[in-house]
């Protein structure tokens, strides 16, 4: 897909990729140069982790999306292609 700069450098992302990678307006990516290649990669979430009660306990530093049975189900057929 082809995209453009603007003047302030902001690179407008073609809705149908934020949808694919689940982007929403003010989640965290990092963005890579390699190989001549701007690539964009989910930021990973900060957590601290709470093993009080025996299990251990993920609790992220900041809100992330809720973890869907859709969400697993694709993910689940992405693996599988």
């Amino acid at each position: 897909m082809r995209t453009t700069i603007d003047a302030a450098g902001r690179i407008v992302v073609p809705k149908a990729v934020r949808d694919a990678m689940g982007l929403t307006a003010g989640r965290e990516i990092d963005l890579v140069f390699a190989g001549g290649r701007i690539e964009i990669e989910l930021a990973p979430a900060e957590v601290t982790v709470d093993a009080a009660d025996g299990l251990p306990r993920l609790t992220a530093a900041t809100p992330v999306p809720p973890l869907t049975d859709e969400l697993v189900r694709d993910t689940i057929e992405a693996t599988r292609r």
